[in-house]
């Protein structure tokens, strides 16, 4: 009888478990970009309205995690959202030691949760680095949104607009204007980004070993063609990153390089496959 008694409340508590287990969706926006970019592109509705509520947003300072004033600890189910708020002219290195505190600040407020993390253009390297770095809490997978894992010719581009000597480069921030000095405050950011050689930052963290988990890259689809104006398609593809070859789900999607409400159907319905079963 002891036995059956401890076999019924062993098996409660396993299925308990079980429901009490719960991930956090973390959207990591990209240059130029903020935490608010997910909610006027309208994937944080959507995905509110597939099960996926905003829990707060999460900032480079204490406090750290500003909740959802709209939303209270009960009205939350067991999967929520958070948006990080990073420097997003700053290089990546010291963009990724940011969010590495902010992960550790969300990982001590929600205990045991695993981490989803889905980062946009420049977000998702900020990303991916921080998984190679391994600072952070249990990841369970990484979905990228329009990313230059393989850099992208217009990080060059931009660089070059703005090697120019003085006083060529007064004259041209006078008649450019607010782009000009942008681009300028971004240089390191810019270097980072361009395309992967020898010695480059995109170059040593695609040869690092990745942990080992679910990778999803989303990559723009055009008519005629993979990608968009500012990534072309094969570097927005994990595949192609040496350490990640064959790793990587590849979904295409359709638009320009910014987020749209279509980005947030997809990321429900891939929350949907991670989280059943978990």
């Amino acid at each position: 009888m002891r036995k059956h008694i401890f076999f019924l409340l062993a098996t409660v508590v396993f299925l308990f478990s079980r429901s009490a287990q719960a991930d956090l969706v973390i959207l990591i926006h990209g240059y130029l970009g903020s935490a608010q970019s997910w909610q006027t592109s309208g994937v944080v509705p959507l995905l509110h309205s597939q099960g996926w509520p905003l829990a707060g947003m999460v900032i480079p300072e204490p406090p750290w995690i500003l909740p959802n004033q709209r939303s209270t600890k009960a009205d939350l189910p067991a999967n929520a959202v958070y948006l990080v708020q990073l420097p997003s002219l700053a290089p990546i290195v010291l963009q990724t030691m940011i969010l590495e505190t902010q992960l550790h600040h969300l990982g001590r407020a929600h205990p045991g949760q695993k981490l989803i993390l889905v980062g946009h253009s420049a977000g998702g390297v900020v990303a991916r680095m921080a998984l190679v770095r391994a600072h952070i809490p249990p990841v369970k997978a990484l979905i990228t949104i329009a990313t230059p894992h393989l850099g992208t010719p217009r990080a060059e581009q931009a660089l070059d607009e703005i090697s120019d000597p003085w006083p060529i480069d007064v004259i041209k921030e006078f008649f450019v204007g607010t782009p000009y000095p942008l681009l300028r405050n971004s240089s390191t950011l810019l270097v980072d980004l361009t395309r992967p050689v020898p010695g480059s930052m995109l170059f040593a963290l695609n040869n690092t070993p990745h942990p080992k988990m679910r990778y999803f890259s989303l990559v723009r689809r055009q008519p005629f063609v993979l990608g968009d104006s500012l990534v072309p398609g094969f570097s927005q593809d994990m595949n192609n990153v040496p350490a990640l070859f064959g790793k990587s789900v590849v979904i295409p999607t359709v638009g320009e390089h910014p987020l749209n409400p279509g980005d947030g159907f997809v990321l429900a319905t891939l929350l949907h496959q991670l989280t059943v079963g978990r």
